[in-house]
């Protein structure tokens, strides 16, 4: 099957599985912030919190599936898997504004995740680094398909660990506001804006690789 077809695909699953996540998040929202979600994070119970652990993981592990399923070489495995991670997380807030009308900006805060610790942040910052997983997904499957193997650089991999450690550490640093139900203090955006900086230049590295091998 021709590269955008799988593409297509891997997006039309995405799409609806976004959905699903998004339809479970109206019915913890409606048990647990009748009034609308904001911060400070409210206590929920343990077996609740087991629960979402176990669906977390699930969700990893059927967006992996598909990346699996619908790669040929190991690099396109990742690469779809980041595709369909990007799409999905994107469309998880289309869905959220559609059922909810939340939210109302992207500057407005979410919980994240919760592995290993809880993440929160404003909701522009999954976006773009959604994009940037679309984005290099994308151009990494378009190098296997034209016959360059995909060899990450020193500088990409640095450029990319780099980025990854910034944004996260943005995402998990505020443990008063995770972990203790306090208030956040203002969200890093200099850290953002170093992770994406750091991806932006790690996918310009990528890219050149094909244009060099073009040449």
């Amino acid at each position: 099957m021709k590269a955008h077809r799988i593409i297509s695909w891997v997006v039309f699953f995405s799409i609806a599985f976004a959905l699903v996540e998004a339809s479970v998040v109206v019915y913890l929202r409606a048990l647990y912030y009748p009034e609308g979600f904001a911060l400070p994070l409210k206590v929920i119970s343990g077996f609740h919190v087991g629960v979402e652990l176990s669906r977390e993981s699930a969700t990893i592990i059927m967006l992996a599936a598909v990346g699996i399923l619908a790669g040929r070489t190991r690099w396109e495995r990742v690469s779809y898997f980041l595709i369909a991670f990007g799409v999905w997380d994107i469309f998880y807030y289309v869905w959220l504004k559609v059922f909810l009308n939340w939210p109302a900006s992207l500057f407005d805060w979410d919980i994240l995740f919760l592995i290993p610790l809880p993440w929160i942040g404003p909701v522009i910052a999954p976006v773009l680094v959604s994009l940037c997983m679309i984005f290099g997904g994308w151009t990494v499957i378009r190098l296997e398909r034209r016959g360059i193997r995909f060899h990450p650089t020193r500088p990409v991999w640095m450029l990319t660990t780099l980025g990854s450690l910034s944004i996260l550490f943005s995402f998990m640093y505020d443990l008063g506001a995770t972990l203790r139900s306090l208030p956040p203090r203002p969200y890093p955006y200099a850290l953002l804006w170093l992770g994406i900086v750091c991806y932006v230049g790690a996918l310009y590295r990528i890219y050149s690789l094909g244009s060099s091998k073009k040449a």
